[in-house]
């Protein structure tokens, strides 16, 4: 389920940390790193569709609790329960990895439930929630839309959840926009994800080849990336834009089936959304220098990449 471009940002991510450490860097330790940040996200992202799990079956614990009061009103007795028969929500909710995953986080225990609690009060009060319950069928697309409805209107703008996400979870800032794509796309295939897995084994290794390469080839990238920076110097670069173009020019170099078209476009992007509001061209003119050069000397040697998941 995890991209490539959210492979390099665990990635860039992981080299940042490694340069910003003092003192020497134990054998092993950047893939420590890199493993720890892979199961930081799907500590996350898990968190994330649980939340979205459990204001949905809010419902049945206010219908319960409203049917426990001692003179309950015909309202009382009548709340409406549709959404925690919601299609999409059991398809997650009786995945095989789920509640073993939820349990090795141990999430019941980081759920805030008065928060919860408000939300669900948020959405029952919605437009959208009471078109979703007035319809009498089950349509598939309603009911990813009213899981989407939850996530992007309900929790994302909120700033008590944000500020809960942000109390648990230290890596929400790095890992915000990206879980943001992950959870919409997965509410549109529930059942492609496993929650005991944030990414295959191939995208595992091209993960690790492209954050050793990166460390192991330094020298050779730094070689090719000093004397295009005219009047700057390496050392008053942003630490995070000369990460970034190490990461392109060994993909340029050491990666055969990615096309440099590809590497130039996702480390732009990145440099655009992670490092400095400069960033951006920055990266796009030493990069497609660095390119133009290696090219004339023939020294990019690329193969066929159609069947590659890289």
């Amino acid at each position: 389920m995890i991209s490539r471009r959210n492979i390099r940002v665990k990635v860039m991510q992981t080299l940042y940390t490694v340069d910003s450490m003092s003192g020497e860097v134990k054998p092993g330790e950047p893939l420590s790193i890199l493993n720890k940040k892979l199961e930081q996200s799907r500590q996350l992202f898990t968190y994330l569709i649980y939340f979205i799990t459990e204001v949905a079956r809010y419902s049945e614990t206010a219908a319960k609790h409203r049917a426990s009061k001692n003179l309950p009103s015909v309202e009382d007795l009548s709340v409406n329960t549709k959404i925690a028969g919601n299609e999409i929500l059991w398809k997650i909710v009786e995945q095989p990895r789920f509640n073993p995953t939820v349990a090795e986080f141990k999430l019941k225990h980081i759920i805030d439930a008065d928060l919860l609690k408000k939300i669900y009060l948020q959405l029952v009060e919605s437009a959208e929630y009471k078109e979703y319950i007035e319809e009498q069928s089950r349509d598939k697309k309603s009911e990813k839309d009213i899981l989407e409805f939850i996530f992007s209107t309900l929790l994302l703008p909120n700033d008590n959840f944000i500020t809960h996400l942000e109390e648990n979870f230290i890596h929400w800032d790095d890992d915000g926009e990206m879980m943001q794509q992950l959870v919409l796309a997965f509410l549109q295939k529930p059942g492609s994800y496993d929650f005991g897995e944030m990414v295959s084994k191939e995208k595992l290794e091209f993960a690790k080849s492209l954050l050793l390469t990166t460390l192991e080839k330094s020298e050779v990238t730094l070689e090719l990336i000093k004397p295009k920076l005219k009047n700057w110097d390496a050392d008053r670069i942003a630490a995070l834009d000369l990460i970034i173009l190490q990461m392109g020019v060994s993909e340029f170099l050491f990666f055969e089936t990615i096309p440099t078209k590809v590497t130039i476009n996702e480390y732009i992007d990145l440099a655009k959304e992670y490092s400095t509001v400069q960033s951006g061209q920055f990266v796009n003119g030493l990069l497609d220098n660095i390119h133009k050069e290696l090219t004339l000397q023939n020294k990019i040697n690329k193969k066929s990449y159609k069947n590659s998941t890289l």
